[in-house]
């Protein structure tokens, strides 16, 4: 097996299991939660949050664990990984998420595709999706920097942190955003509503990529290693 054939299976592994288990555990969430969101989104958050550090640490040495096609692209622009690569990240990342999302309905015994129903639109939910990009790629670049071994405990605490100071609860990853499209659980999205989120996504990225070059330099020692999100 390649090298890229190495890298692309992890991330294949890695973001389905991370959308099994936003979407698994919104789903269990909610049935033990007795209709209480607040339970619901903590549970949701945590074990969003555990599972990326899981796979942080464990595929980050294969593929650099981005599981996030704005991760790859601000890595494309600051020269860690070449085009060729950077395309078959992001079709693996998506095509994963997708069969992430199946995952988890066919462990609930739900049906597999599910148009999403839940109203995610208007500036205060783009606003949030943009910091909530941006705190995350801003994380992961100076992360890695200064504090490599870090960077798994750092992405988790970041996305557990905006779950719940974001209004969106931090999707913050295009991938997510468009598998989470069809799922009609409490970690749903409209379809309608995706383009304007992903959009919301890349400003956000484009911020941090910028914000880090003049703190650490165009290419500030990343060296691509272990990024992820949700």
């Amino acid at each position: 097996m390649t090298s890229l054939s190495r890298n692309l299976l992890a991330e294949f592994i890695g973001t389905a299991l991370l959308l099994a288990t936003v979407v698994g555990s919104g789903v269990m969430g909610v049935a033990l939660s007795n209709g209480n969101d607040g339970i619901a989104l903590l549970a949701n958050a945590a074990a969003t949050a555990g599972a990326l550090y899981v796979l942080i640490v464990i595929l980050g040495p294969i593929s650099g664990a981005h599981f996030n096609p704005a991760v790859t692209l601000v890595m494309r622009m600051r020269g860690e990984i070449d085009n060729r690569a950077a395309v078959a990240y992001v079709l693996v990342q998506v095509v994963a998420a997708i069969l992430g999302v199946m995952l988890a309905h066919a462990m609930f015994e739900q049906a597999l595709i599910q148009p999403g129903t839940h109203a995610r639109s208007g500036i205060a939910q783009w606003l949030s999706e943009s910091v909530a990009t941006f705190g995350l790629v801003l994380t992961i670049l100076l992360g890695v920097r200064h504090r490599p071994a870090a960077v798994p405990a750092l992405v988790a605490s970041y996305i557990f942190a905006a779950y719940w100071f974001t209004a969106s609860t931090s999707f913050a990853n295009p991938a997510v955003t468009l598998a989470r499209s069809l799922t009609q659980s409490f970690a749903g999205i409209r379809p309608e509503d995706v383009i304007a989120f992903v959009l919301a996504q890349l400003v956000g990225m484009l911020a941090a990529h910028g914000v880090a070059r003049v703190l650490l330099g165009p290419r500030g020692g990343t060296h691509g290693d272990a990024v992820a999100n949700r």
